[in-house]
């Protein structure tokens, strides 16, 4: 081989060294970046030309490969929906929980009544009401048990009324939530379908160069998983189409390339609220995502515990009602049958508080006796006339709090076991596309002594060239 030719393979090694300490240094950079794939340099033998001393190469070259695995990125795309659906719901019930004021958990210690509360609970209230009925059928004629009762059955009224107004505003916090995830949602599709058309130019003649818009669209696709379900498919041009899941297995495409097939909308007015996308708009059945994961909240568990405090008030307002009504009057408004709406008779004092209906004596006490009983009265479903509620009151509120503490307690365990498998795959990924810095240090000074022996091999074929031209 010429010095000439031993010149040019010289200066292929440093043209080829030269990338790979930079590809080392921003794989080192992006070391925190959860976005960002490694890169890696590949070495090719350059090509072989034929001299008269034979064939020889003319050095070596160099490519940029990005480490990405598709399989593994649409799983992680497909546990981050889940992730965030089971997140979602997760949060909808501690609110749910919290506003309340009390803990509803399917383990909470039980009282001597049977049901699950706290001091400041519905359950408590609900006894509070009832004992305070039992001290005034054994002093009828007590002025403070009858100031008592009256503050007993308006912080009934109040907390019943707190805890629908509290459910109210968990489920319309839902639905702003939603709003504002469908909003974000149509954001990151249009950046999909901008990264779409930027990918597509840039890759025309180097397909699977644009590495950092492909970092930029996967965060975007994952991002936007967290909000919608979605499938993606990429095309030879580098180009992806996102699309989801329609009624009936069909598929909705939601960006084509680089544009936008109709953006996402929430319809509330709809039974049950639909999410619709695509064009024509078509409505989404959607498995996962927040969205979805606020809608089974709203319309699920809270829904139902909303439902059952309603059938609670109605089922209290009527049986102390029918109780009371001999005296020829109601203790509770009649028209206020549900959590929201009840609220004590009109103009009932502490004077006009009856406590017998038979006309005789002033410390009878067989009507305030008969409310109090319906403390302990079962009532039933299935009975004729209907009840409104199964069991005694109590009972039934026990088995509200119960149910619901029983579907917090089930969507805890579902939010951890996903978030182990999401963790699994991503560390699966992050072991292909992750930058390790033992690994990538390794690298750096690897190529940094090529680059020095390439270089020191310049410096050399240069000398003995100048003593060849200029010396001999």
């Amino acid at each position: 081989m010429s010095l000439f030719a031993s010149l040019q393979n010289s200066v292929s090694a440093l043209q080829a060294q030269s990338p790979a300490v930079q590809i080392t240094g921003k794989n080192l950079a992006n070391v925190n970046n959860p976005a960002y794939a490694r890169e890696r340099v590949n070495f090719d033998s350059g090509v072989t030309v034929v001299t008269p001393e034979g064939a020889q190469s003319a050095g070596i070259d160099a490519s940029v490969e990005q480490l990405r695995d598709a399989l593994l990125d649409h799983q992680v795309i497909n546990e981050t929906a889940l992730s965030s659906y089971y997140n979602t719901i997760q949060a909808a019930y501690q609110r749910t929980q919290a506003s309340l004021g009390q803990n509803l958990s399917s383990t909470s210690a039980t009282g001597a009544t049977g049901n699950t509360t706290s001091d400041t609970g519905i359950g408590a209230a609900v006894d509070d009401f009832f004992n305070a009925f039992q001290n005034l059928a054994s002093n009828p004629t007590d002025g403070g048990a009858r100031q008592a009762l009256l503050a007993s059955a308006t912080i009934l009224t109040d907390r019943l009324q707190q805890a629908d107004q509290s459910l109210q505003q968990v489920q319309d916090d839902l639905k702003t939530q939603i709003d504002s995830n469908v909003s974000d949602a149509n954001g990151l599709l249009a950046s999909i379908a901008n990264l779409n058309s930027q990918i597509g130019r840039i890759e025309v003649n180097n397909p699977g160069s644009a590495v950092d818009l492909r970092d930029q669209r996967q965060a975007a696709l994952e991002k936007l998983a967290a909000f919608v379900p979605i499938r993606v498919t990429e095309g030879s041009n580098g180009q992806v189409q996102v699309s989801a899941a329609g009624g009936g297995g069909t598929s909705v495409p939601l960006v084509t390339l680089g544009a936008v097939q109709g953006s996402l909308a929430f319809d509330a007015s709809t039974t049950p609220p639909t999410v619709t996308g695509g064009d024509p708009a078509t409505a989404l059945a959607l498995t996962s995502g927040s969205i979805k994961g606020a809608l089974d909240a709203s319309g699920g568990a809270v829904q139902t515990l909303r439902d059952q405090l309603d059938a609670l008030a109605g089922q209290l307002v009527t049986a102390v009602n029918t109780a009371y009504s001999p005296t020829g009057g109601t203790f509770f408004n009649a028209a206020g049958l549900t959590a929201g709406t009840i609220a004590l008779a009109t103009g009932l004092t502490a004077a006009s508080l009856q406590t017998t209906a038979t006309g005789g004596a002033a410390g009878d006490n067989d009507v305030a006796l008969a409310v109090a009983n319906v403390a302990s009265k079962k009532f039933s479903t299935t009975g004729t006339p209907a009840d409104g509620i199964d069991g005694t009151l109590s009972s039934f509120f026990s088995s509200s709090v119960t149910q619901f503490g029983q579907a917090l307690s089930t969507v805890n365990a579902n939010v951890q076991n996903q978030t182990t498998i999401k963790t699994l795959v991503t560390n699966q990924r992050d072991s292909v596309s992750g930058v390790n810095l033992d690994e990538e240090t390794a690298n750096l000074m690897k190529y940094q002594r090529a680059f020095q022996a390439s270089s020191r091999v310049f410096q050399i074929i240069d000398s003995l060239l100048d003593q060849v031209v200029n010396k001999l």
